[in-house]
């Protein structure tokens, strides 16, 4: 069952999008409080998942940035969080994640390890928007793929903030 299906039930909004962030965005993660920040719209985190297809998930570029190649069947089974957010928080995101230049939102098919949202949990499976890219240098697949990506972790990357855009 897809969520995006869920949106039949009252308690939801339709004017929702089901999102799901893999890198800096989770908690605990450098850029999380961007998600919170009710200047940029709402989020309301879900679920705990992982991608149904294996992709190869690599930390790449001047400032050691977590990417999702699009390449489905490669790499790993990735580890994130469903959020659910309105319209000005997936512009704000859009925005912020630089879509379409370095990152391009896409439908994923994804596996729900743990429902963090109130009551039941809605399915074991579930669709939702993830931030990929098909476009980045040539030796990026060949990089060491994450299953799991953490800003702090033991991959000896860390990660550099990149400058506000205008």
């Amino acid at each position: 069952m897809k969520l995006t299906k869920l949106m039949n039930n009252a308690s939801l909004r339709p004017a929702m999008t089901f999102l799901f962030v893999y890198g800096t965005l989770k908690r605990g993660q450098p850029n999380h409080y961007r998600m919170f920040d009710a200047a940029n719209g709402k989020a309301e985190l879900l679920a705990s998942a992982l991608t149904a297809q294996q992709f190869p998930l690599v930390i790449a570029g001047e400032h050691n940035i977590p990417f999702l190649l699009d390449l489905p069947g490669r790499g790993r089974r990735v580890h994130g969080e469903i959020y659910r957010v309105d319209e000005r928080m997936l512009r704000f995101l859009d925005d912020f994640e630089c879509v379409p230049a370095m990152y391009q939102r896409r439908p994923v098919a994804l596996e729900v390890k743990e429902w963090l949202g109130g009551g039941e949990a809605p399915a074991a499976a579930a669709e939702a928007f993830v931030y990929s890219t098909s476009t980045y240098e040539p030796g990026w697949p060949s990089l060491p793929s994450h299953e799991s990506y953490d800003a702090y972790g033991d991959h000896g990357l860390e990660y550099r903030v990149r400058e506000a855009r205008d």
